[in-house]
Parts: C-alpha cells; sequence; structure tokens
C-alpha cells in the first residue's frame, strides 16, 4: 500500500502570479485567487500548511459587477462605540478605494482564522496598472 506523500516545509517554494482584473467580474477574479492564495492550483495542496504563492492584482478600479450590485452591495464596519456603525456601498468603495473591495472579497472565500490572515498577506491589490513587483518576475495567472 502507497503511503500519501506530505510536503515539507522546506520543499515550497513560492511563485508570483501576476492578475489583470480590467473588465473582470469581481467575485470570479477572488474566487481564482483565493485557490492560488491557498495552494489549491498545486498537486501536492495541503490544507493545514502554506503552500499558496503570492498574487498581485493590478486594475482593480476596472473590475466589473453584475446587476444593480454597485448600488444595493454595502460593506459594514463598527467603530466599537454606541452608535458607530458605518455603511458603504460597493460604488463608493470603487471610487474611494478600490484595492479595498477586492481585498475584502478574497478575504471572505478564506479561512477565518490564522492562517486565512497569513495567506492575506501574500496578496498584493493596485488600483492602476503599475506594481512594484516586477523583480519577482510575475506570470500571468
Amino acid at each position: 500500500m502507497d503511503k500519501t506523500y506530505v510536503v515539507k516545509g522546506n520543499e515550497v517554494k513560492g511563485q508570483w502570479y501576476l492578475v489583470d482584473a480590467d473588465g473582470q467580474t469581481l467575485g470570479r477574479v477572488a474566487s481564482k485567487v483565493a485557490a492560488v492564495l491557498r495552494g489549491k492550483h498545486d498537486p501536492k495542496y495541503t490544507p493545514g500548511l502554506d503552500l499558496g504563492d503570492h498574487v498581485v492584482i493590478v486594475n482593480a478600479e476596472k473590475i466589473v459587477v453584475s446587476g444593480n450590485r454597485l448600488d444595493e452591495k454595502m460593506y459594514y464596519r463598527h467603530s466599537m462605540y454606541p452608535g458607530g456603525l458605518k455603511s458603504e456601498s460597493l460604488r463608493r468603495m470603487l471610487d474611494k478605494h478600490p484595492e479595498r473591495a477586492l481585498t475584502l472579497a478574497v478575504r471572505g472565500m478564506l479561512p477565518h482564522n490564522r492562517h486565512g490572515r497569513a495567506l492575506l498577506k501574500k496578496l498584493k491589490v493596485y488600483a492602476g496598472s503599475e506594481h512594484p513587483h516586477a523583480a519577482q518576475s510575475p506570470k500571468p495567472l
């Protein structure tokens, strides 16, 4: 009977990928990126290990959504003071902080624990087409 191969920590070699979000749908881009961050695209995927790759997303301001989602999708946060609930529509968030909308979408698709927080640090999102990661020579995803 064959034994299951388990990847060791020193065998992990991270790859860098570049995603151009121009004209792509928010959720579809986020689900692809979340799978790459977790390492599910790799045959050596192990759920408890960080085998994922780094992802750079450019043109976050040109992301598209369907239907009335620009005005109806709301993002909420609370200041932890009484009456401190703040809400913001997707349209306003894309105007002010376009990279934040993509980051929150990917964050919701990652595990909600310390492993997911560590994976989210491998995501770099930029509103425009410029990014400072040319030295890592990211491959298109």
